[in-house]
């Protein structure tokens, strides 16, 4: 699998371009690239989520799988063709979603992202791991991509608003409503 890094500076991307695992070299700004990037961004917001004081064991363990599997959704990103996530992974998230939700009572308005620390940390990864969705099926309309990686996020970006929700409670009490009547 892809290369193992041993030089940082290659000084190939000066012209624009970036390797992909496969050897095939791409512009730095094509759709797969964006979609990469949105990944990686999204793991580096869930290692700051997980950097957070006050997260329980359960979260914590699930957050780090979570991880592990946009390595494997990346990779999967960075050979087409490739497919690491599968409907296993999908159905980890659904079944968490449900675990962590079956606790919460039912919303009646939105929810303000924010909630102390950890939960406004959950809510920004949600809303990066939207936007990797969104670059996701930008890509699948230039080149096919494993339709379960575009589950997975949606997936992942529904356990991340319910993971905001408990970490709001968590911390603070309750979580922060939208008031239509302000």
């Amino acid at each position: 699998m892809g290369h193992r890094l041993s030089r940082i500076v290659t000084r190939t991307g000066d012209d624009g371009t970036t390797g992909l695992a496969d050897g095939q070299r791409v512009g730095k700004d094509s759709a797969r690239i964006e979609a990469s990037g949105a990944v990686d961004e999204l793991n580096c917001a869930i290692g700051i989520l997980l950097a957070q004081p006050g997260l329980n064991s359960e979260i914590e363990q699930c957050l780090v799988e979570c991880q592990h599997e946009l390595f494997d959704l990346g990779s999967e990103l960075s050979i087409p063709g490739s497919s690491f996530i599968g409907p296993k992974h999908i159905e980890r998230l659904e079944a968490a979603v449900e675990r962590l939700n079956s606790e919460l009572p039912p919303l009646k308005e939105f929810v303000l992202p924010g909630g102390g620390s950890a939960a406004a940390s959950c809510h920004l990864a949600r809303a990066i791991c939207r936007r990797a969705e969104r670059r996701g099926w930008a890509l699948m309309r230039h080149e096919p991509i494993g339709g379960d990686l575009l589950r997975y996020l949606n997936r992942l970006s529904d356990l991340l608003f319910v993971m905001a929700r408990v970490l709001a409670r968590a911390s603070i009490g309750t979580e922060v409503l939208w008031r239509r009547d302000r």
